[in-house]
């Protein structure tokens, strides 16, 4: 795929190599020369749950084309949460970046943020995938899907989520624990679009079908499906590009051998769910801030976000790379990201009960 014009410079490999290596992007055990030699004000300060390097390579651009140097602290989300509220006023950190919308709603209804107003961002976000306040921005979404194999199921034989409750796939079944907050968040809209009583329902036709109890990540349950051990798994679209780009010949294998199905496209769509950018409450550099958030959702930055971490951009006017583009077009489901947050504890309550665990 032609990288886009913003990182003709960079080979794919190098970009993502140089990661936090080069000036651009630091963490907080950043040197103090190196620190004395950005101008003054001249920062912004992450705090970030995602942990890719397709992230620091963007972060390092930026600081290439604007001088505005990035410093970055990773953790958990939940626990830069709780940071941010314990520091209050006294936080360092300007922006919050982070994956779920239901993490999202949780941020926000701790009151760690205050709105985004500029209208490039307007522009480069379409108003479904920004906060309704816009107390946080999409980076990047990921939609969850059906992944079969190629030589043991026809995509013919798939259609919704709720057929993978039928007695034809018991036995077959693949996906992860329900502790995934994937698994959550899923689970969290269907009773969000359909109610608890036939979201628990699914949950438990779902347990019924077990292929093996669920064990391991996204990535594990493609791999059983090439092992032979079930034929079909929920997982996430990004995961399928990690296999296929690998640098492991054998996770190359697993890609080559499972499809990816869309469900659900004659009735409410496919699940999808975002990582997102808040500005935070107490941010001291508020302007380059909103200056990286502006970047981070353009054009180029998009297209390298998601031709490096395989994710679908928020960007309307971003070309995917060519593995997301051979999937096709999908309809995906239209309801308030805030919904996951408030049916988490929900979610959570039927997985239990139906032994999904």
């Amino acid at each position: 795929m032609k990288l886009p014009k913003l990182f003709k410079p960079f080979l794919v490999s190098a970009a993502l190599a140089i990661g936090l290596a080069g000036c651009g992007a630091t963490n907080q055990n950043e040197s103090t020369e190196e620190k004395a030699s950005a101008p003054e004000n001249q920062e912004v300060n992450i705090y970030t749950a995602r942990h890719y390097d397709a992230d620091e390579a963007i972060y390092k651009k930026f600081t290439e084309e604007t001088g505005i140097k990035v410093n970055v602290v990773k953790g958990e989300a939940e626990e830069l949460i709780e940071r941010l509220k314990r520091e209050g006023e006294s936080t360092q950190a300007d922006l919050f970046i982070t994956v779920d919308g239901g993490v999202l709603a949780n941020a926000k209804k701790n009151d760690i943020f205050q709105p985004v107003s500029s209208e490039t961002i307007d522009e480069n976000v379409p108003e479904n995938l920004r906060d309704a306040d816009n107390n946080w921005i999409g980076m990047a979404t990921r939609a969850r899907i059906i992944a079969y194999s190629k030589e043991r199921v026809s995509p013919e034989e798939l259609s919704t989520y709720e057929d993978l409750t039928n007695e034809k796939w018991k036995g077959r079944l693949l996906v992860r624990s329900s502790t995934s907050l994937y698994n959550q968040s899923l689970l969290a809209s269907f009773i969000e679009l359909d109610g608890e009583d036939q979201a628990q329902t699914w949950a438990q036709g779902i347990v019924n079908n077990f292929a093996r109890q669920p064990d391991g990540g996204d990535r594990d349950q493609a791999k059983a499906i090439a092992a032979g051990i079930g034929d079909i798994a929920i997982m996430n679209t990004y995961y399928v590009g990690l296999l296929a780009n690998s640098e492991d010949a054998e996770e190359v294998k697993v890609a080559e051998s499972i499809g990816v199905f869309f469900p659900n496209q004659e009735t409410n769509g496919t699940h999808v769910n975002i990582s997102g950018i808040g500005l935070t409450k107490h941010s001291k550099n508020k302007e380059n801030a909103t200056k990286l958030i502006e970047y981070i959702t353009s054009v180029d930055a998009q297209e390298f976000l998601s031709a490096n971490n395989y994710e679908f951009p928020v960007n309307p006017n971003a070309k995917k790379p060519e593995l997301l583009d051979s999937w096709g077009e999908f309809k995906m489901q239209d309801l308030n990201f805030d919904t996951l947050g408030e049916h988490n504890k929900k979610a959570i309550e039927i997985f239990n009960k139906t032994g999904w665990k």
